[in-house]
């Protein structure tokens, strides 16, 4: 399936989580195109995988859906906002973000961390914290896989664990769009297991939340994950159902080089090159 306008074999009256039309970027400095006419759409309970080679435009794309930059052409609408007609600050405040390399106090504790999701800030506002909130983070924790790190300082923590304390984090707002970049990154086996683990559970338990999962590895999706966008040279090469998009022509095509896709138990994997005998 090659379908632009990803999603849509959903009612189109069914309201969006995200819209893009046409959309395209273009980088004025050097008049390079990033993004070039990328049609999408993402409705709620719908969890996509983004993937592409390096350069391919996914950190643009994710930008965008973030609020953090407008295209160059085109619409963009999250949350039923379209940029360009929206206060972003206000709308930035309704997307979940989860970015590993974000600046996060390493001396705060767990339960501190989530607090900042609240405020949307990098310190705490401690008075700005009643009872509810600061036990609705501590339910967060709970809900990740990770109560046992409420008063464990941040900076102690595993790659594994500070990933769902910065999901947890994200989800103070109760955002409808969550978007994930690259929250596997660094991680070793057990730890990325208990993260897929702990996005299934959460996609299981919020049918109404959306995600967008930017990775380079099939084996990090969770088995929820519905959807997926190929993106190659900042073009749209397939999106939709991830049975028929995460193919081995397709992943071929967007990597360039043949790739040979698995899938078992719910779970992906994708390797390139000869299979090796004996071993």
């Amino acid at each position: 399936m090659t379908d632009r306008t990803a999603g849509s074999q959903v009612n189109e009256h069914e309201a969006a989580v995200l819209r893009l039309r046409d959309v395209s970027v273009r980088r004025f400095t050097t008049d390079q195109l990033i993004l070039d006419g990328v049609d999408w759409t993402v409705r709620p309970g719908e969890h996509w995988a983004l993937l592409g080679a390096n350069g391919a435009g996914k950190t643009t794309l994710l930008r965008l859906l973030g609020a953090l930059m407008h295209p160059t052409t085109g619409t963009v609408e999250v949350l039923g906002s379209r940029l360009g007609r929206v206060d972003v600050r206000e709308l930035r405040a309704r997307i979940g973000h989860v970015n590993s390399a974000q600046r996060v106090p390493q001396d705060l504790t767990a339960h501190a961390v989530v607090l900042t999701g609240h405020s949307g800030t990098v310190q705490p506002l401690w008075r700005t914290y009643d009872d509810e909130v600061r036990l609705r983070a501590r339910d967060l924790l709970t809900e990740l896989g990770v109560k046992e790190l409420t008063d464990r300082p941040y900076g102690v923590c595993s790659g594994g664990q500070r990933a769902r304390v910065l999901i947890a984090r994200a989800l103070m707002a109760d955002p409808a769009l969550l978007l994930l970049d690259e929250p596997f990154n660094a991680l070793d086996l057990p730890s990325r297991e208990d993260l897929v683990e702990a996005m299934h559970q959460l996609a299981e338990g919020r049918p109404h939340l959306a995600t967008v999962t930017v990775t380079h590895h099939l084996e990090e999706l969770f088995p929820a994950v519905s959807h997926a966008l190929l993106l190659r040279e900042g073009r749209t090469l397939s999106g939709g159902p991830v049975d028929e998009v995460l193919t081995d022509a397709l992943l071929t095509a967007c990597f360039g080089r043949d790739i040979t896709v698995a899938r078992r138990d719910g779970r992906w994997s994708a390797y390139s090159g000869r299979r090796v005998r004996g071993t």
